[in-house]
């Protein structure tokens, strides 16, 4: 996910959650507001972390104001620490009140993914193992979520459904087996696709590697199995980790040596960095 797909899918997300949050209208702001008021507002950090999703930020109050402008003293990638000045954000006042809940939801939960992620990331330096995220998002947040992990020193597994085949249990089932799951996605699918195939014990790598699998993912084995399993692979397909991965037993992960691990909780457990905005105020000119 990479800063150009996300300004050309962003807009349409972003007004679906403003018209979520303003159905008809502000009626806190407008009852207090008739009319249009230069304001400025500032974005405080409240906790040490990555932040993330600063050009979503802006562009949700963008879309309400054409006069609103940004003066940013962070990008995204950035270490924040609490207490630090984020940017100031000028434009009608009704649009800062109106847009406030919005943009932060966007923020806060960009920055937390990438904080989480590149928790992640610093356990793996020096190995050979990569991190990935999941398809586990939050529905319709997607390219935002993927694009935090991003940022935070991650990498993105399938985006979606039509991103690769990973032939999981159930298509194995529906199949009636590896063999034959594989082979009939090897038919179907273009030459110029990986065919990736979830297993769950050393018996079922076997046969996933005999198929001609080019990904095994390792789904929820015990460590010593997964380290079984890369030595029988050999080199022979690439390797993936999968299930209930956390910063608390990942380095036992890097030590069976898989290629990748993946970890839904990136996107599905990582909590919120804390902003703010403050000292909003009526401005000159």
């Amino acid at each position: 996910m990479d800063v150009i797909t996300l300004k050309l899918n962003a807009d349409k997300l972003i007004k679906s959650a403003l018209e979520e949050d303003i159905p008809n209208e502000d009626i806190s702001t407008n009852a207090v507001i008739s009319g249009y008021v230069k304001g400025k507002v500032e974005l405080i950090c409240k906790q040490d972390g990555i932040i993330c999703g600063l050009s979503v930020f802006a562009r949700t109050f963008e879309l309400l104001d054409g006069t609103f402008a940004c003066e940013f003293f962070a990008k995204d990638g950035d270490e924040v620490k609490k207490g630090q000045l984020i940017a100031v954000l000028t434009g009608d006042i009704r649009a800062l009140l109106s847009g406030e809940r919005t943009a932060l939801n966007f923020l806060q939960r960009m920055s937390g993914i990438a904080t989480y992620t590149r928790r992640l990331a610093e356990l793996l330096k020096g190995s050979r193992t990569r991190l990935l995220d999941t398809r586990k998002t939050t529905p319709n947040m997607r390219i935002f979520e993927k694009y935090a992990v991003k940022t935070g020193g991650g990498g993105n597994h399938r985006f979606n459904l039509s991103d690769g085949v990973m032939l999981k249990d159930n298509h194995i089932g529906a199949a009636g087996g590896i063999k034959q799951a594989v082979a009939a996605a090897k038919e179907y699918s273009s030459f110029v696709r990986k065919i990736e195939v979830e297993v769950e014990n050393l018996e079922m790598c076997r046969e996933a590697l005999e198929a001609g699998a080019d990904i095994i993912m390792l789904d929820n084995m015990s460590v010593s199995d997964m380290k079984a399993a890369v030595e029988m692979i050999g080199g022979r397909a690439l390797t993936e980790c999968s299930g209930n991965v956390t910063c608390e037993n990942i380095k036992n992960i890097i030590e069976t040596g898989v290629d990748f691990v993946s970890s839904g909780a990136l996107t599905h457990s990582a909590p919120i960095l804390d902003l703010s905005l403050k000292n909003l105020r009526p401005a000159e000119g």
